[in-house]
């Protein structure tokens, strides 16, 4: 049983309990259900790519920073450039929660990736009511159908999608509806990670779809170099996380990117 498996199986778990408690209905009851929401496909074209990501904790490598406040780290994200931010919602796992994605999006106004296993059609509802304008679809958790299924119901609510990939196979689950591709350097069953492999994926996918490179992005050789191989977007997390102070690390970042 991988991590990923353990993650989806605790995930369920999870959606049946919200279900129980508050209803569909309930989740529409929101200041944040009505909002227009921000396009972080048409951010991604018009700023530096990067989707800036908050993230405690991961499986792989336990705690990354438990010390800072979303909103702090958010203000920065947007005050330095990013075209958005990755919220990590999931509990268990990552040390995410809701609160994280309400206190930003009270504070800022850039689009909001709600970073999630999403294998329900409730967990889009959860998504719109806290104020996300975009979700997470992991290819290697969802059949081709559910991906599709998936899309649909996000465009009903206004929400975005960023399908993640990271095998041949899993090609298969893109469809045309998609706004974003991401190809996950890491491997998730077992965390390996290989820029190389993501060019060559990214190399199959029709043409004019907008990419993102997500993970293993360390140095800014990395992004130079999946920047000049094609991808429009960055999904960066750790690298700024790891950080004692995420926010100066994200202001450097953007800083070098342009030299």
């Amino acid at each position: 049983m991988t991590i990923l498996d353990t993650i989806i199986a605790r995930k369920k778990e999870e959606v049946a309990i919200s279900k129980a408690e508050i209803s569909t209905d309930q989740l529409k009851d929101s200041a944040f259900f009505g909002r227009k929401s921000l396009s972080l496909k048409e951010s991604i074209q018009s700023k530096s790519g990067i989707i800036a990501e908050f993230k405690r904790k991961s499986p792989s490598k336990g705690i990354i920073n438990d010390l800072v406040l979303p909103s702090e780290v958010a203000a920065a994200y947007q005050n330095f450039g990013a075209s958005g931010i990755s919220i990590l919602t999931d509990r268990d796992f990552f040390g995410g929660s809701f609160d994280d994605i309400l206190k930003v999006r009270s504070q800022t106004h850039i689009p909001i990736l709600r970073k999630d296993f999403m294998i329900d059609e409730y967990q889009f509802y959860e998504a719109k009511n806290i104020g996300a304008d975009a979700v997470l679809l992991i290819a290697a958790c969802l059949s081709p159908q559910q991906v599709q299924e998936f899309t649909e119901l996000a465009h009903q609510l206004d929400l975005e999608v960023l399908l993640e990939i990271h095998t041949e196979e899993e090609l298969g689950h893109f469809n045309t509806d998609i706004d974003l591709v991401g190809i996950n350097n890491r491997n998730l069953k077992d965390f390996k990670i290989d820029l190389q492999h993501s060019v060559r994926l990214k190399d199959q996918l029709p043409k004019d779809t907008l990419s993102v490179a997500e993970s293993g992005i360390y140095r800014i050789e990395d992004f130079h170099y999946l920047k000049n191989k094609g991808f429009d977007g960055f999904l960066m997390g750790e690298y700024f996380m790891k950080s004692s102070n995420p926010m100066k690390a994200f202001e450097e970042f953007s800083v070098e990117i342009y030299k």
